[in-house]
This record gives structure tokens, sequence and C-alpha cells, in this order.
């Protein structure tokens, strides 16, 4: 053995079999994570404290089917006192309590949850009916410390005389001590909160009232309050919840007033969706839709409105139940077994949150669908004041934009006042007319007269004025509605050949010889300015216009790009003239070193911009150019 393979077996570590450890825990710091990450706010110990409290009246029902000697005959009742001498909070039940040893293993262990627990049981058990338990982790109790430096819990367990009392400060150590029946409640628990310096608040009675009825205003068990030591208990919820009853027995009023409380608004419902959604998932849906838009409509969140309830108990209204197309709607979704995080402030993707969205989304717009057809009135109503927002799902929601598209209505050149639907334009449309024609811009008034659709008018073609911010982009992001494409008006070649004048109109006269020769002189004095100047279909009246060239983007979508800085490079109008049109005529006559022709080449594209709402270029120019023309004309 050389000196190197000595050495190497002397510094060899010998072999030998792994041992397992358990992992050590600073419990205090667990604790200090708990009560100082898992929550962002502080109101949410109180809805943390009555779940549990709702869930042990839950527990005492169930047992009591199978053995009634442990029945109070009492029915579930939570009571909240509130000492503002004493700084204490109080939060008492009469459910189904707690021995010693379930003190350990539910307060004693963190994330070990007795309701949990209970279902696991259950679930091993199979028989008879589930109750509706709340907790699932075992940690919302512990959010008591965010406001409390010591807790104290005590607690009989229903049919037994024993009761014990737990304390903790928190800070990583409890106690538990047997203390007098006197002492103790009759059955159930009671939580007392020693509040911090700065959890006074919660011994007021609005603020701790305004919390109850916003986070557990619909838990299945009573709650009173008493506000001061020797108060008379007062009801702050009755253990009811509107969504829970038979559509049958709620009147329209019920109805109305829930939406007011939940919606923040003082109209009506000009639609309600109350339905339990069965089979693989369930959940309930208690949902609204405004009469009047609500005043954040157009909020720059673009977020839902919807409130998320899991059994009962308020979780988020920041979950994205319905897409942001349907922001309008307000009211809740109730589900038994939607899974949550440990905090319950922000929802697991699942496939459950999924399901929920798709179900309830097309279940409104499937009710909207039944309105648009059983009340063209109250859907007109509906469309004047939520149209724009819903037109948005038209760009995002490309599963659903079918049923979208038969949902929209529009103002055209044939409608007036009146709202049409697709359906309707395409039943009127002219033979051979392929495509579905629209122009875009924000004063329908002005589109009605522009000049890009004096060609559709002529020939009877209906185009859509759509005056919405969001129309510039769905409409361009290549619909179409039974087989017809959606064509701007201000786009590419009008293509109008092949339909008719309506009848009475005269046939144009053919353009002047020089017409060619006149599209070429412009196109070279205006250069840059424009892509191609040529001759229009699309004109009747007006002398000239400007539309995009066939690949371009639709002119009032390159505006609204353009207005936030994100205009193609590059991109110039297509200048199209009507070369029947006196002034075109005249003005091709002239010789082409004609002073008056340049300035005519250079008006008539100033003349365009204005007709489509914008200013000339160079306006300076524009004032000595008309200044010129004019003289001429006097002279």
């Amino acid at each position: 053995m050389t000196t190197t393979d000595t050495v190497a077996a002397e510094t060899a570590a010998p072999e030998t079999a792994p041992e397992t450890r358990v992992f050590e825990a600073d419990v205090a710091r667990l604790l200090h994570l708990m009560v100082h990450a898992v929550y962002s706010d502080r109101d949410v110990f109180l809805r943390e404290l009555i779940a549990n409290a709702a869930d042990a009246c839950e527990k005492l029902r169930y047992e009591s089917l199978a053995n009634p000697a442990i029945a109070s005959g009492e029915a579930g009742r939570i009571t909240i006192a509130l000492d503002a001498g004493a700084k204490t909070l109080t939060v008492a039940d009469n459910g189904i309590g707690m021995t010693e040893a379930d003190m350990i293993d539910a307060l004693g262990t963190i994330a070990r949850s007795g309701t949990r627990a209970f279902m696991d049981k259950l679930t091993a058990a199979k028989d008879g009916e589930n109750p509706q338990l709340i907790g699932q982790f075992g940690v919302g109790f512990y959010s008591a410390f965010m406001v409390a430096d010591q807790v104290e819990v005590t607690s009989r367990r229903a049919g037994t005389d024993l009761a014990h009392r737990w304390s903790s400060d928190g800070l990583g150590t409890y106690s538990i001590a047997a203390v007098d029946a006197g002492d103790a409640p009759a059955q159930g628990t009671r939580v007392v909160l020693h509040l911090k310096e700065d959890a006074a608040q919660y011994t007021e009675r609005h603020s701790v009232e305004r919390i109850v009825r916003a986070q557990s205003g619909h838990v299945p068990v009573p709650i009173d309050l008493i506000d001061a030591p020797g108060g008379e208990a007062s009801a702050v919820t009755d253990g009811s919840a509107l969504w829970t009853r038979p559509k049958a027995d709620i009147t329209p009023e019920e109805y109305t007033d829930f939406y007011r409380s939940v919606a923040g608004q003082f109209d009506s419902p000009a639609l309600t969706l109350h339905y339990r959604a069965e089979g693989k998932h369930e959940y309930n849906v208690l949902a609204f839709v405004p009469e009047t838009r609500p005043f954040d409509l157009f909020d720059p969140d673009r977020t839902g409105r919807m409130k998320l309830y899991v059994r009962r108990v308020f979780i988020t209204d920041e979950a994205e139940i319905v897409p942001r197309y349907l922001r309008f709607v307000r009211g809740l979704i109730d589900s038994a077994d939607l899974p949550l995080n440990m905090s319950r402030e922000m929802i697991q993707q699942s496939p459950l949150l999924a399901a929920i969205n798709k179900g309830v989304t097309n279940r409104i717009l499937t009710e909207l669908d039944k309105l648009s057809n059983t009340d063209a009135d109250k859907y007109a109503a509906f469309w004047e004041a939520f149209g724009a927002v819903l037109k948005e799902g038209l760009y995002e929601d490309y599963a659903r934009r079918e049923t979208l598209l038969g949902l929209a209505r529009f103002r055209s050149t044939s409608g007036g006042d009146a709202w049409r639907s697709l359906k309707q334009y395409v039943a009127d449309a002219r033979e051979n007319q392929t495509a579905i024609y629209y122009a875009t811009g924000t004063d329908r008034d002005r589109l009605a007269t522009s000049p890009q659709i004096e060609g559709f008018r002529a020939r009877g073609i209906e185009v859509l004025l759509l005056t919405d911010p969001v129309d510039s982009f769905w409409a361009a992001a290549g619909v179409d509605f039974d087989g017809k494409p959606f064509k701007s008006v201000t786009q590419g070649m009008a293509d109008l050949g092949l339909i008719a004048p309506l009848d009475g109109e005269t046939p144009p006269a053919e353009p002047a010889p020089e017409a060619d020769a006149f599209l070429a002189f412009v196109r070279e004095k205006l250069g840059d300015a424009v892509s191609d100047v040529r001759a229009s279909d699309r004109l009747t009246t007006s002398a000239a216009c400007l539309v995009a060239s066939e690949n371009g983007i639709d002119r009032q979508l390159e505006r609204l790009l353009s207005a936030n800085g994100q205009a193609p490079k590059g991109t110039a109008p297509v200048l199209e003239l009507n070369l029947r049109h006196a002034t075109v005529t005249q003005l091709s006559a002239l010789p082409d070193d004609a002073d008056l022709k340049a300035d005519g080449a250079h008006l008539l594209m100033d003349e365009a911009r204005i007709a489509d709402g914008e200013l000339p270029e160079d306006t300076r120019a524009f004032a000595e150019r008309l200044t010129r023309v004019l003289a001429k004309a006097l002279g």
C-alpha cells in the first residue's frame, strides 16, 4: 500500500446507518410568524373565533343526533361581550365544548384542527349527514394574538361536569388547569381576549358590530352582542342567509333589500339570479344586475365585485369569480368545499374555482339572453347602462365571443336611435353584401355624416356606428358573425361594385380623362403625408376622405394607440378622391405648374383631415393656402 493509499484509508469516514431525527421548532418564533405573516387584516381574528364557535354549535347538533343525552335543548348561539374597563373581548358559545385532552390537541398543537379531525372521522364513518363545518387548518384561533397579549379559553364538554381553562400569552407556552363549575359555561366554550394597548377599538360596539355584520353576518348560528358588563344582549345577526332559502319563499322586496346591502346602491336590481348549482360541484349563487351604473364601473382596476363565502362565512370580495367584463354584477357565491389557503384571504387556484367561474358566467349570459328575447325594452335599458363594459368580452373572451355577439346591440345608419342586433343586421343585409360594415369614433352624429359612409348609404348598406373606445379593438380582432366578417369603412377598398345603388339613385358620371394624371400629381405634392392617393367608390357628395391602407389598422384605433404613444411607425393614411366631384374635376383640368392646383391638392388633404375630426397637419400653411385660394376666387 502506498503512502497515498494509507492516508486515504485513514481519512475516509466509516459507513453508518442514517439516523432519523425530528425537526425542532422554535414555537415562540412560529407563533410570531403566525400572528404577523399569515394574516394581513387584524379584524379577521373575530371572524375566526366566530367560525370556531359556529363549528362547535354544529358539532353539538350533529353528535346529539346519535347521543340525545348531550343535547341541552337550547338552540346554538354565540355571544360577544365587551368590557372597555377591563380591556377584554369575550366570544362564548353553547356548543360541544372541549375536554382537557381536546384543549391539548386543538389549542396546544398549531395547525391541528379539531374540525378537520372531526370531518375525517365522519368521512371514515360514511354515515348520515355531514355537518357544515368551517375550520380546516387549525391556525385561525392563533390570529387572536394579533390583538391580545393574553388569551384564556374556558370550556366544558357537553355531557360532562368537568371544566378546564387554557391560557397563553402567545410567546411559546400555555397552561391548562381545572376550574370550578361556577367559573365555566354550563356547556360550551368561552374565549376571553385581554386586548393589547393598540386594540382598544375592539371594545367599541360600533367597531365590533361592523366587523361581525361584514364578515360573519350569515353564519348559521345567531350572534348576540353585550356592549358593557351587566348590559342586555342585543341580536346582531339571526343565523339566516337569504341565499339558502327557497326562491318561492323570498319576496321581491327582500331581494331588493339584500341587493342594496351587498351592492351599496339605492336602485333596484334589473335582473336577479338565485340558484344552487348541483352535481360534481355544489355552490349557491345570488347575483344581481343593477338598474343603474355603479360609480366604480370604469375603475382602472376593472375587478369584479362578487363576494365569496365558504359555508356562509365571508372570505373575500377580490376573487375572480366572473370575468372583468361582468364586473357590474353584484352578489355572492357560497361554496362548501372550495380549497383555501391557511388565512382564507387568498383563494388557491383550483379546478373548482375555474368551474365556478365558468358556470356562473355562462348562467349570467344565458339569463341576459332570455331577457333580450322576452323584454326588449328592459334589455335595451340594460344595454344602455352596461353595453360598453360587456363588449370588453368580445376582445377578451374568445370562447364566449359568439354568445356575446348575440347579446350585443348597436346603433347604425339604418336604426336611428333604436338599438340593433347583429341578427337584425344580417337579415337586412343587401344582396351580394359579404361583410358587416362599421365606423368607429367618439361622436355618433359625426360618424353618421362622415364622408366614408356616403357610398354605403347610397346603396342602402347599413353601417354600425361604434363610439365606445373598446369597439376599435374587438372589431379589428378578426371577428365575424353568421359567416360575415366585420370590416371598417375607413380601412382598405370599399368593394361596393357588386351592390347596386338604391332605386331612384342616378348612376354617377364617368370621371374626366385627366383623372389618373391628377391622382399622380396629388400623390407627388403630398409626398410622405399619404401612403397612396386613389379614386374612391365610397364618396358620393364629398370631394375627399382619408382611409387606412388595406394592411393598416383602423383610423380610430390608430388614434387611440397614438394617444398612448403606441402608434405603429411609418403609418400614413390613404387619400381617396371623388373624381366626379366638381372641385376635383376643375382642379384636374388646370396645368400642373399652376399654383392653384398645388394649393388645391394640399387643401383636399386638409379638408379630409377636418372631416375626420382632426386638425390640418400644418395649420399655418393651411391658413395661407386658404387665403390664396379665396383671393384668387374673389379677384
